[in-house]
């Protein structure tokens, strides 16, 4: 069975945002929630990067491992979904994910926030697929039509790549032998230094 996953190759985005903006207008997210969103890191300055995060579907998600009340489970394609009747709002996975994909609906003091919202790769809820009850709570299910998120769908330069993980680190893995990185991709200099053995 395939394992969904994402991965943003910095080196092609552009910070056009069109992932977001698909993101937000395919699944109707309310205003002040965004699912995914575009970091750019050194923001104009020499080295700048931009990659688009979102929930990268976690093979061992920190989220699930906190969530007292079990509501975050994983799918057999390796997608992390959430069921909204079950999340009590307590925010554990809030403060778990590295990526801080889940968040809250609105602001407010805590307790009344609401449940909690994060993204769906598109895979919809527990609810039957592709029923207005599952599109009310989780957006689209364009998994079950076979198709992948809007977001990689519509990033223009494929910077943005969503499918099964082979797959991806597949075509990633012919970008960087193509650019001759080898393991000097990028954040190795920085993580690491230049006199690091490679």
């Amino acid at each position: 069975m395939a394992r969904m996953k994402f991965l943003c190759d910095a080196d092609r985005c552009i910070e056009c945002n069109a992932c977001a903006t698909a993101c937000k207008n395919e699944n109707e997210v309310p205003w002040g929630l965004n699912r995914r969103r575009v970091v750019t890191i050194n923001d104009g300055k020499p080295g700048e990067r931009s990659v688009s995060m979102a929930c990268m579907h976690c093979t061992d998600a920190p989220c699930q491992a906190v969530c007292p009340v079990e509501c975050i489970y994983t799918t057999a394609d390796g997608v992390v979904l959430h069921s909204k009747d079950q999340c009590i709002g307590c925010g554990y996975c809030f403060y778990a994910c590295p990526f801080g994909a889940p968040q809250y609906p609105q602001v407010s003091n805590f307790g009344s926030r609401g449940k909690m919202d994060k993204c769906t790769f598109c895979a919809g809820g527990p609810e039957e697929h592709n029923s207005p009850e599952e599109y009310a709570k989780y957006g689209a299910n364009r998994l079950a039509e076979g198709k992948l998120p809007l977001c990689a769908e519509m990033c223009s330069t494929k910077s943005l790549l969503a499918g099964d993980g082979e797959t991806v680190a597949d075509i990633y893995k012919e970008r960087v032998e193509t650019r001759g990185y080898g393991s000097g991709a990028w954040g190795w200099i920085t993580a690491y230094g230049a006199d690091a053995g490679v």
